[in-house]
């Protein structure tokens, strides 16, 4: 086998470890719950208790939605020794899970004659402490297994068969990429490379005559093929020699240069093909989950900031008065339809009369006063909360651009446009990541794409808290 046998004993020791601390956790979760419902205020909500039914009397109850909620874990695929290191893969399971045994655990207290019965609210408190417990617990054992030498055991040996721009894209990727779970091994040349001697910057491990005896003495776990000028013959030999060492074999969609964990195996007139799949962030269901939280954000934003957007009209009136308060552009929406955005004017009038349609930069000399405050803190976006109610925003995703600014961008940037096939948000994980203003287009692509890509709810939260911590390049 590519793994030795110790490497392999020390993950399934692993997995038991963290099945048994998780249902300590769990059950922890469970208890703090049992004291939120019964011995705070909130005893007062709902059916008003005196004194909760006795933590003796819930121990059984509790002890079942320990293991409830592990299963649920289990079952969203959390128990893998490849999540180990992969915090932003584990976050959200834990989110899933916990939800889906919220409904669990409540269809039992209603459908089943427990004694004494589950009350409704101390399962949602439940909720709420499990979700919290099981993130810190999470995060804290991701961060001591990251800065010891068990790091080095749980990361997946990686070897690269072919070298090109292809493969040297995705190796830089992997040495920037700090909480990747890989390690690049080395390269194994194809048949051509071996012929031409092509430079490579990691150790050439030998060539595809030796590839069998390659995966074994290397202990690889992971093989991914770049070089697509492979003949049949020698892919399928690829194929069964992986097949034998207990490899996995990947392939560089270097054919898809977007979307690409969206590929699929479809047929068409029996025969098999590989075709892109919808992007989930488009899927109905998915859609509907996403207008509801942009509706509930967008209610409860313009409520709450109501005061801060008057305080800070005032401001501006004062000192511009020639200028409007509110500020408003064309910007391009999903499916390249144009739409109004609207802003608090933290320029002065006119502003762009000189420049033309131009990004602010550093100490941009156009702003007011009170601009460089409302731009860093993104108070001038609070009344995109209105955009977001109409239907022309989200929350997150992509920051809208102008059209005259699209225009030129589509020529010149590839894989732009389809940044468009979501609504622009108010923020974006490119933003939260220092990229706006007068920074990298082609950065800031790559970005959008990944948060289509692999988009999801607790994604789009992640987000909304960054936001409020990051304000890099806010000009």
């Amino acid at each position: 086998m590519a793994r030795n046998v110790a490497t392999l004993e020390f993950h399934n020791r692993l997995l038991t470890f963290q099945l048994f601390t998780d249902a300590l956790v769990a059950f922890a979760g469970l208890a703090i719950g049992y004291f939120v419902r019964f011995d705070t205020p909130i005893r007062q909500i709902g059916k008003q208790v005196s004194e909760g039914p006795g933590l003796v009397n819930y121990l059984p109850l509790m002890l079942f939605g320990a293991l409830l909620l592990v299963f649920s874990f289990a079952f969203l695929g959390l128990y893998n020794w490849r999540n180990f290191l992969r915090l932003r893969r584990t976050l959200p399971i834990i989110f899933k899970g916990t939800i889906f045994w919220f409904f669990v655990f409540v269809f039992f207290s209603l459908f089943l004659k427990f004694d004494p019965a589950i009350s409704r609210i101390y399962a949602a408190c439940c909720l709420l402490t499990c979700l919290g417990v099981m993130t810190l617990w999470r995060v804290g054992l991701y961060r001591v297994i990251s800065k010891i030498d068990w790091k080095i055991r749980l990361n997946q040996r990686v070897a690269i068969l072919g070298w090109n721009d292809e493969a040297s894209k995705l190796a830089d990727q992997v040495h920037k990429d700090e909480t990747h779970p890989y390690e690049i091994a080395g390269v194994i040349m194809s048949t051509v490379q071996s012929e031409t001697n092509t430079r490579c910057l990691f150790p050439v491990l030998g060539d595809m005559h030796d590839l069998e005896h390659i995966l074994r003495e290397n202990e690889i776990d992971i093989l991914i093929n770049t070089d697509l000028d492979l003949q049949r013959s020698e892919l399928i030999n690829v194929v069964h020699t992986c097949e034998r060492s207990y490899v996995d074999l990947k392939l560089n969609p270097s054919i898809f240069q977007v979307f690409v964990s969206n590929l699929y195996l479809e047929t068409v007139s029996g025969v098999p093909v590989i075709g892109l799949e919808t992007p989930r962030i488009n899927k109905i269901w998915h859609q509907m989950g996403k207008r509801i939280v942009d509706i509930c954000g967008g209610l409860f934003g313009l409520i709450i900031f109501a005061p801060a957007i008057a305080a800070f009209a005032y401001l501006i009136k004062k000192q511009d008065s020639a200028g409007p308060v509110f500020f408003k552009q064309t910007r391009i929406g999903k499916n390249g339809m144009p739409f109004t955005i609207y802003k608090l004017g933290s320029m002065k009038v006119n502003a762009e009369a000189e420049t033309g349609a131009v990004w602010a930069i550093k100490d941009d000399p156009r702003r007011l006063p009170i601009g460089r405050f409302m731009r860093e803190w993104n108070i001038d976006e609070l009344p995109q909360f209105w955009n977001v109610l109409k239907g022309d925003m989200s929350l997150v995703g992509p920051r809208p651009e102008r059209p005259e600014l699209i225009e030129k961008f589509e020529r010149e940037i590839d894989h732009y446009n389809p940044r468009h096939t979501v609504k622009p948000g108010m923020t974006g994980w490119a933003q939260v990541n220092g990229l706006r203003g007068d920074t990298s287009l082609t950065e800031r692509i790559r970005y959008d794409l990944y948060y289509i890509e692999n988009w999801s709810l607790y994604f789009d939260f992640q987000i909304m808290v960054m936001t409020f911590f990051t304000r890099d390049n806010a000009y």
